[in-house]
This record gives C-alpha cells, sequence and structure tokens, in this order.
C-alpha cells in the first residue's frame, strides 16, 4: 500500500547537505532524554517548518530553523503521535521510518511563524511537558 508519494519534508535545525542521511537513534526535539527510534517527515513544507521553528526555539540561541526535500530510503508509516492521537485519517500527511531519509535539498519559502505563534506554541510545549505525554515510539 503506497501511503503518499510526495513530495516529503523534514524540518530541523541541522545545517545538512545534498545526499545526508537522517537517520533514526537521535535525541528527541521535544523531549530529549527520548532516543528516537524513527526519523519524522510530512508531505506539507510548512508542517516541517514548524517542526522545524519548534526545534530552533527549544534549542535556542542561535539556531536556524530549516526545512529540506526528503526522500525514504525504506518503509514508512502514518506518524502515531499525529495520526491517531490527534488528526484520524492523517490530514497532516505525517510519517515515521526507522530507514534513514535522504536529503534532496533545501526548500525555502515555507511559512514562518509569528513571534506570537511561537510563544503560544512554548506555552502548548510546557503543557505537554508538565504532563509527560507520551511519545509513541
Amino acid at each position: 500500500m503506497v501511503l503518499d508519494e510526495g513530495p516529503f519534508f523534514h524540518g530541523t535545525v541541522a545545517d545538512l547537505r545534498v545526499g545526508d542521511l537522517l537517520t533514526a537513534g537521535r535525541r528527541s526535539n521535544y523531549r530529549p532524554e527520548v532516543v528516537m527510534n524513527h526519523v519524522y517527515f510530512t508531505s506539507v513544507a510548512d508542517g516541517a517548518g514548524l517542526a522545524a521553528e519548534l526545534a530552533a526555539m527549544l534549542r535556542g540561541g542561535d539556531a536556524v530553523p530549516r526545512v529540506y526535500a526528503v526522500e525514504p530510503t525504506g518503509a514508512f508509516e502514518d506518524d502515531p503521535n499525529v495520526t491517531d492521537k490527534r488528526f484520524p485519517g492523517n490530514p497532516t500527511r505525517s510519517y515515521r521510518s526507522a530507514e534513514p531519509l535522504r536529503v534532496l535539498g533545501e526548500v525555502h519559502g515555507w511559512t514562518r511563524l509569528t513571534p506570537e505563534a511561537l510563544e503560544a506554541w512554548r506555552g502548548r510545549l510546557a503543557a505537554i511537558e508538565a504532563a509527560r505525554g507520551e511519545i509513541l515510539n
């Protein structure tokens, strides 16, 4: 079954190059004590932008949010952290894979969050942290 044909995007603060591989086994941007078994991506460039903005906000300092076009190198599935918990049917077109994603290039022109929206997300993330919501890993 084909979940989505893409294109696919990944948001991060990492400075990547064409051909680089994004792999599982890194710490969660949202819960650093959790090592992720998957790498996450979406078919919505602005959704990847949101992930990049949140990663930059949580990292602090001079972290730069970046969005990359990526291609899965293996099987992938709907992201159960979003799809089943918040958006049945996966309208966010969010996915995860235990296999690497290959970077195809950096994407420009995605919608940046306003300072007010970033502050609202800061509050949402603090509430999630306080509740210690489970990450389906």
